[in-house]
């Protein structure tokens, strides 16, 4: 029988056996395992002496391999092992070639079938040398994209046994939409799951493309071998995005082709860290470079810089401030990478020490981590004076420009020369790898201060406007009234950034009063900054040393959260409050830090969402400090918040700008929660003019009519959508001149157009609502859609009637009720299946496999009925249908081949053709 992703996994193999990938028939572990002992004689028949494996010493192989969990599979896999045969003998044995990736042996099948915790059957397997490993699971056009990934988990958590443990890669796709993630032995989250691109971050979506570059053998072994990262630290896989990959490649390229320098522009939260790391590690390999050494500024998170290195390569990092130890490492020839500071390089030179001469000559390579700021002065002048032979490549999210250029007038390519590879922030937003800001505007003063005439400001004391006490406590309380607002009940944690030390301790001391109030439930409130030992106190406003209050407000904190911290162990203070930033709710995390500078560039904390601005910025600092809350999360972190007390909406959209390389901030910017009100009740008041009430719609005849309510109500949905993923939003009559069941009523309405324009292209009937793209899915609901009706079926109890015949008609009712698009095409498919075929399974039997057969024997009824019905031959019929299903695409001379008639007929009947095939893969598309 047609399976129902026959078709597709067909088109697929035979795209990569055109590649060169060799086809073979695996259908369960057994197969699976002999065909990996042939290869593994076959690649080792030099050092097996012509003699296989006999079956004690695969065994003992097998004993040693399989079965591991993922993590150890992967160090397995990338390493020689020492198998003793049995006469005592030695013999290292390869499982994948690293340094030759090109020089592995590579086969592909589907269908494998398994019997582990639950019955599992793999759409199709790549195997490099005999052992699985990238897995690829489809889903058809129209099929909701998270039903692959969730199938994915499922077959991790029951199957993926034995030797599907050395699976590196997962490939899913539903044709028109292809990602790629690595494997791991934990949970994987969607946001985990990368889109491929090209070298100018144009998306590679469609399986067809996605097959020809990223599947190509010699690409997709160099991704295992190259381009992932076995982090030791965490014990996971990690596999690099394209612009990392590319960015890598770029560097080395550069390195070993030229002597000249060059720089990487990833956008903040993109990481870098990552990709300079996978650089330096790849060049410190090669035997033209003396040394590789990664340069990170002491200021701010360089420990955070410093432990990631850590994590991706045990004792990579010497974390002591001692130049003694660096000079040690750089006298010893073995030791290819050194991690180390800026500061502490310049004292190592400045010593004059007898190691240091040898690097006047050899090729030194330096990776530059925030090379935007780290380069600009005195220090890097020592380093190029002492390694005359080296090159530079830094790092930066935010380099300078014109605009933004450094105090000493450079632009960051004044240093580094070519920009080798652009990811910005409006491509890292648009690929999900970073969050948009919604920036909110507070203005805190009356008509009598004009902050936005910069002449007006500099007449003024402004420091006496900002920092007035009235000013500052009113602040303060609208931080403490809105904070709970802001961060999802204290689900997330939030910085307030200010303008200079009195001022944070001004805000320390009245947020600090006001969670005293609170008792208990009160936010904890920290801050930090550094001091000047010499601290000139004959400025009015100083009344106390910048020490001094530093050290009363770490007893707070040594209070609050149980610590022994004071300025003499400062590393360790700066190293906790890191850390209590980054914890969840559960924890004793901090609520609000207040920070001058500190913590606005390098600092990664996924549950920082919010940041309180009462200080000037701009261009790469207003970028860096905006970025600190826009790391993904999970989805009830949209975005990240901006909350200014002052206008820096110019400072914002220049930066936005400038970055961007383009106009157009909305790319990056979500527009404020009162601005789309207003689009809202504009909506909605052209709505009310056309039908005043759910029950006029009925009276709107004319079609021209109608595609304008349709439009309108369109807009109105998209609008409110919008609204909704703001915190302070609420279905409230008052507020949006709607209430909630008159808002549905309409709904049925719009749904009742759209079943009507359908019924009349059935008929046949010219309609002006024909070019409308119905788009349902701005309404959806999350909870009731294919991927939940789908998981309802797998759970019906097939040994019991009565609880059987409960949960079918649980599912009618939500059938009943369907809101999403996909669910509502398939309604009546699943109808059929919940009365005519769940009643005849036997207990024991594949709800899954049931599913798809009567899924695929109703679609090839359709295919017979409309080629009988329009007198098309239903083999082409059928290859168009899976050609749409591959690729997203029909050909219209192609479709229209078989048919006869002058033009206009012609043309009109391949509309129909086109529209049956479109509609035929989305109905018949859910596989389980």
């Amino acid at each position: 029988m047609y399976q129902s992703e026959h078709a597709l996994e067909e088109l697929t193999i035979s795209q990569l056996v055109a590649k060169g990938y060799e086809r073979i028939q695996i259908k369960d572990d057994e197969v699976l395992l002999d065909n990996f002992r042939q290869i593994l004689n076959e690649r080792h028949m030099d050092k097996l002496k012509n003699e296989p494996l006999t079956d004690a010493e695969f065994d003992r192989l097998m004993t040693q391999i399989n079965g591991k969990s993922v993590f150890d599979s992967a160090m397995i896999l990338r390493d020689k092992f020492v198998l003793t045969r049995d006469d005592e003998s030695k013999v290292y044995l390869e499982f994948f070639n690293t340094e030759k990736w090109c020089q592995n042996k590579f086969q592909v099948t589907n269908q494998v079938t398994v019997h582990d915790t639950y019955k599992g059957r793999y759409d199709i397997t790549i195997l490099i040398n005999g052992l699985p490993a990238t897995q690829i699971e489809l889903k058809r056009s129209g099929v909701a994209f998270s039903e692959a990934f969730n199938q994915v988990e499922r077959y991790r958590r029951h199957n993926f046994t034995g030797l599907f443990r050395y699976i590196q890669l997962f490939v899913i796709s539903n044709s028109v939409e292809t990602r790629y993630y690595a494997n791991s032995d934990k949970e994987i989250n969607k946001s985990n799951m990368f889109y491929w691109s090209d070298e100018e971050n144009n998306r590679i979506n469609n399986l067809k493309e996605f097959a020809e570059t990223f599947l190509e053998p010699c690409h997709l072994a160099k991704m295992i071998a190259r381009y992932m990262v076995v982090n030791e630290s965490d014990r996971i896989l990690m596999a690099m995005r394209p612009y990392q990959v590319y960015a890598v490649e770029a560097i080395i390229n550069r390195a070993l082709e030229t002597n000249n320098n060059g720089y990487i522009w990833h956008t903040t939260g993109s990481g870098k860290t990552l990709t300079s790391f996978k650089a330096s590690q790849l060049l410190a390999k090669e035997p033209g470079i003396s040394k590789v050494i990664f340069l990170v500024d002491r200021r701010d998170l360089d420990s955070q810089t410093l432990a990631e290195f850590n994590k991706f390569e045990k004792g990579a990092v010497d974390m002591t401030d001692n130049t003694h130890t660096l000079l040690k490492q750089l006298g010893d020839r073995s030791k290819s990478l050194i991690v180390t500071t800026i500061q502490k390089m310049a004292h190592a030179i400045k010593r004059q020490d007898p190691v240091m001469a040898q690097y006047e000559t050899e090729k030194v390579v330096f990776i530059i981590d925030e090379c935007h700021r780290t380069q600009f002065g005195e220090m890097h002048r020592l380093i190029k004076q002492q390694f005359k032979n080296a090159q530079y490549f830094g790092f930066t999210g935010t380099p300078r420009f014109e605009e933004n250029k450094s105090q000493d007038g450079r632009a960051t390519a004044d240093i580094f020369e070519k920009c080798l590879h652009k990811y910005l922030i409006k491509d890292a937003i648009r690929d999900g790898n970073v969050l948009g800001f919604s920036v909110e505007y507070i203005n805190t003063f009356k008509n009598e201060v004009d902050t936005t005439n910069e002449e007006y400001v500099e007449s003024i004391n402004t420091d006496e406007v900002w920092m007035a006490d009235e000013r500052i406590q009113m602040v303060a309380e609208h931080i403490y009234r809105n904070h709970h607002k802001k961060t999802r009940n204290g689900q997330y944690s939030a910085i307030l950034a200010t303008q200079k030390i009195p001022m944070a301790m001004k805000y320390y001391h009245a947020l600090k009063a006001l969670s005293e109030q609170e008792g208990k439930n009160g936010l904890k409130i920290a801050t930090i900054f550094t001091y000047q030992p010499n601290q000139d106190m004959r400025d009015g406003e100083v009344t106390e040393h910048a020490k001094d209050q530093l050290e009363s407000v770490i007893k707070d904190y040594n209070k609050t959260f149980g610590t022994n911290y004071s300025t003499d162990t400062y590393n360790s203070y700066f190293a906790d409050i890191s850390k209590r930033v980054k914890q969840g709710i559960k924890d004793n995390k901090i609520d609000i830090l207040i920070v001058v500078n500190m913590f606005l560039t390098g600092f990664d904390s996924k549950v920082l969402n919010t940041l309180y601005v009462d200080k000037n910025l701009k261009h790469h600092d207003l970028i860096q400090a905006y970025s600190r809350t826009n790391r993904i999360e999970k989805e009830t972190k949209p975005y990240g918040n901006i909350v200014a007390y002052r206008n820096l909406k110019k400072a914002t959209d220049d930066a936005i700008q400038l970055f961007s390389t383009t106009d157009n901030t909305e790319t990056v910017l979500s527009q404020s929660y009162d601005s789309y009100l207003k689009v809202f009740l504009k909506t909605l008041g052209e709505l009310y003019t056309m039908a005043p009430d759910p029950s006029s719609v009925d009276q709107i005849e004319d079609e021209e009519q109608q595609k304008t309510f349709v439009e309108t109500f369109k807009q109105l949905s998209k609008t409110l959508l919008m609204l909704k993923t703001f915190d302070e939003f609420e279905f409230d009559e008052a507020i949006l001149e709607i209430d909630q069941q008159t808002y549905e009523e309409y709904k049925g309405k719009y749904l009742h157009l759209y079943e009507e324009t359908k019924k009349r292209k059935e008929a046949d009937k010219v309609s002006v609502l024909d070019d409308i793209d119905f788009e349902i899915e701005i309404m959806r609901n999350d909870i009731i859609n294919v991927s939940y009706i789908l998981n309802l079926l797998r759970e019906i109890n097939l040994e019991d009637k009565k609880e059987q015949n409960k949960m079918r008609q649980q599912i009618h009712d939500l059938l009943d009720k369907a809101d999403d698009e996909n669910l509502r095409l398939k309604r009546d498919l699943i109808r059929a299946f919940l009365d005519k075929v769940v009643p005849t399974l036997l207990p024991g039997s594949s709800i899954d496999d049931a599913f798809m057969d009567f899924e695929e024997e109703e679609k090839q009824k359709a295919i017979e009925s409309f080629s009988k019905k329009f007198e098309y031959p239903q083999q082409q019929l059928n290859r168009l249908v899976s050609e749409y299903e591959f690729s997203g695409q029909l050909d219209r001379s192609e479709v229209g081949k078989p048919l006869a008639g002058g033009l206009l007929t012609k043309r009109k009947k391949i509309d129909e053709v086109q529209t049956f095939i479109k509609e035929t893969s989305k109905i018949y598309s859910s596989e389980m």
